[in-house]
């Protein structure tokens, strides 16, 4: 019996030996290094980097988001800090760069991805990111598969359903159809854009109507986002004339279809929306040309595109409800916009244009988002 007892005393001293041993290789005997820390008015960056000879911090708050830093001081312990002014609320994203390698913060659990990039996020706190965080309730995010004919294959779709959604089989919602621009894919909304977090925020508040969104991948190519490594279609010539807007009837001749049957969605251009930012905003464009009687609202955000005025008189005659138009005024896009806002007044489509500050970011994009979505459905 005293043998029995030794060897489970033994084999528990062991076992906790080894978890301590596992704590200790996590945490490296050292206090956890705490990264973004705000503190009033500044914000302060530490990475612990041992054999560092140069680091700086590069953030997109700064003069030059794409290339602009900032030394960081070698400290205790190998800790190397900065500590800054705070930037004005809303969600940036940031890296190091130890001697000339960009490196991500390994103490920032929030991370977005854009592309092919995953970057820590700085969410400051205010007014303008009032409706990025968490709310109380929430809404689900799935990622359901179509099948196209058009583009020869099952594509992923992204769809927020709000709060409640599951609760209430005999309830329907009108459909937001959100757009992601190039470089992107049925993720971007969700990861860069807040999609999810502003929708409930919104819905919770009474700001919004509970709307489904749905978020397809733009790139014909891709049957999803690269992350589910799926080889993509490259063999194909999208711009030709064979396969002239095959993604865009893809959304409006198959997609809507799909989630009008498969989720509660009510089946009219009144409880339709379509909204698109840069490459996505011209997808808008183009549905609205192509299909003036799906969609009742219609919100391109820094868009590429144009419309002609027979195109204008259709959409007119269709009765849309609400043209939301929206840029900033140092995007590169932004005489277009102007354009477009020009020739929709002068073919009197009653319309809205927001300008805000900055270029072509997600700053603006989440603005606009938080901006439109309470005009939906009304």
């Amino acid at each position: 019996m005293k043998r029995i007892l030794s060897t489970i005393m033994l084999t528990l001293a062991i076992a906790g030996a080894a978890q301590a041993q596992e704590l200790a290789n996590f945490s490296r005997g050292n206090r956890p290094v705490i990264s973004p820390e705000i503190q009033g008015d500044s914000v302060t960056f530490r990475l612990k980097a041992d054999y560092a000879t140069v680091v700086k911090l590069s953030g997109s708050w700064m003069a030059n988001p794409y290339g602009g830093t900032i030394d960081m001081t070698r400290g205790e312990g190998n800790i190397w800090s900065v500590k800054i002014p705070l930037p004005s609320p809303e969600i940036y994203t940031y890296n190091f760069v130890v001697d000339g390698v960009a490196v991500n913060d390994p103490q920032n659990v929030l991370v977005q991805r854009d592309g092919t990039r995953y970057l820590p996020m700085l969410i400051v706190p205010g007014e303008r990111t009032g409706n990025y965080g968490e709310a109380k309730t929430h809404g689900t995010v799935s990622h359901p598969w179509y099948d196209s004919q058009i583009l020869g294959y099952s594509r992923r779709l992204t769809v927020y359903t709000p709060y409640g959604y599951e609760n209430n089989p005999k309830k329907k919602y009108p459909v937001l159809y959100l757009l992601h621009g190039a470089g992107g894919d049925e993720e971007a909304w969700i990861s860069m854009g807040r999609t999810a977090q502003i929708l409930d925020n919104l819905i919770e508040k009474g700001l919004a109507e509970p709307m489904i969104v749905v978020m397809p991948n733009g790139n014909p190519g891709q049957q999803a986002a690269r992350t589910l490594n799926i080889p993509e279609k490259t063999n194909v010539n999208w711009r030709s004339e064979e396969f002239r807007n095959a993604y865009v009837r893809s959304l409006c001749t198959e997609i809507v279809p799909f989630i009008e049957k498969n989720f509660r969605a009510i089946p009219k251009p009144a409880s339709r929306a379509i909204a698109g930012l840069s490459m996505g905003g011209g997808h808008t464009i183009s549905a609205s040309i192509l299909y003036p009687e799906l969609f009742d609202y219609i919100c391109p955000l820094s868009a590429a595109g144009s419309a002609t005025p027979e195109q204008i008189a259709a959409l007119k005659k269709a009765g849309v409800k609400l043209y939301f138009l929206a840029c900033g005024s140092a995007d590169f896009l932004f005489e277009g916009s102007k354009t477009l806002d020009k020739t929709l007044t002068e073919q009197g489509l009653d319309h809205e244009f927001f300008v805000s500050d900055g270029g072509h970011t997600w700053a603006n994009w989440r603005l606009y988002l938080n901006t439109f979505a309470p005009k939906l459905f009304k």
